[in-house]
């Protein structure tokens, strides 16, 4: 299992103690040094069955700078995946990547669900 993670998020935080606290073994991925690649982010993407823009860290202050809010919607979902792949900061997080399931961001009923 792979967790795409950003070690001074606070979500992040906990989902990797919850990870812990229930022995599952995982690659931790630093995801401001090891920005997943636009191929990773389309077959994340189509694996999730999630709307592209949930994949936007959308509380972020780049996310803020670069007015995205406004942008994303005009923007095709090769633009958008290719704008993912410059800056791991503009992409929610923690990812966990398990097979074919992909879980975005920390919803601790979702991760009860999907992965015990």
């Amino acid at each position: 299992m792979l967790f795409v993670c950003y070690p001074k998020c606070s979500t992040c935080k906990k989902a990797k103690e919850w990870l812990d606290d229930r022995n599952m073994d995982y690659t931790e991925r630093h995801i401001a040094e090891d920005n997943p690649s636009f191929d990773e982010l389309y077959e994340w993407f189509q694996k999730s069955g999630l709307t592209l823009r949930r994949f936007f860290n959308t509380s972020g202050m780049l996310y803020r700078d670069m007015k995205l809010k406004d942008k994303l919607s005009t923007m095709s979902e090769e633009s958008q995946l290719e704008l993912l792949a410059t800056n791991g900061m503009l992409v929610k997080r923690p990812i966990v990547v398990k097979g074919d399931m992909v879980l975005v961001g920390f919803k601790e009923a979702e991760w009860i669900e999907k992965l015990g």
